[in-house]
């Protein structure tokens, strides 16, 4: 199938590349204990306090606030900034092996993700292939976060891309919709290999 003129590759990078969880560190901390885990990531560190830092806010802000709320919790608020590493249990292969073909064919291939800049320092010094990029926007480095549409379109001003060129990839359903309107072509992910498929279909594979 033709490629309907779709020539450039956007990724999003946690839960498509790269393998984030807060609960690769959680796990340690609780000692596998994963009820308290889960409860503690349901009602303290909650994925609504993490999307603040996502839009700019810092690890060192956030942590002052929940502390303030659950001082017995301290050590381990703390942690969740001080030990995000640990949080990234590495690369998802299946996708990466992907990303070094698209790169191969020499398909232009750009970044768009909810990360604090905090966090995303770290995962650039350890992933090399952050380096094939011709250009990253992260949330936390201009205070919009996916869906909102600011961020959409921070990235197709700051690179000059052509949405009409461009496929989309976003690991979140809502996230993928969200770029649909600006005329990216939009692929919620779910595993590598229906990933590959759909690049297949569209003639980038």
């Amino acid at each position: 199938m033709a490629n309907q003129g779709r020539s450039i590759v956007v990724f999003d990078l946690g839960g498509v590349l790269i393998d984030w969880d807060p609960r690769h560190l959680y796990r340690k901390l609780f000692a596998d204990d994963t009820a308290a885990m889960e409860d503690f990531l349901a009602t303290v560190c909650t994925r609504e306090w993490h999307r603040h830092h996502d839009a700019g806010r810092s690890f060192a802000e956030g942590a002052r606030i929940l502390k303030d709320q659950h001082p017995d919790k301290a050590a381990l608020i703390d942690a969740f900034g001080a030990r995000q590493d640990e949080m990234m249990a590495g690369p998802i292969a299946g996708t990466i092996e992907i990303l070094e073909q698209l790169r191969d064919r020499g398909t232009p291939l750009y970044g768009l993700s909810n990360w604090p800049v905090e966090g995303f320092a770290l995962a650039r010094e350890r992933f090399d292939f952050l380096g094939w990029f011709r250009g990253i926007v992260i949330s936390g480095e201009i205070g919009a976060i996916k869906p909102q549409p600011r961020i959409y379109e921070a990235l197709l001003e700051r690179f000059a891309i052509d949405p009409r060129s461009a496929v989309f990839i976003d690991d979140v359903e809502v996230n993928a919709a969200a770029a649909r309107p600006f005329g990216m072509h939009a692929i919620h992910f779910t595993d590598p290999t229906a990933l590959r498929a759909e690049l297949v279909a569209l003639g980038l594979l």
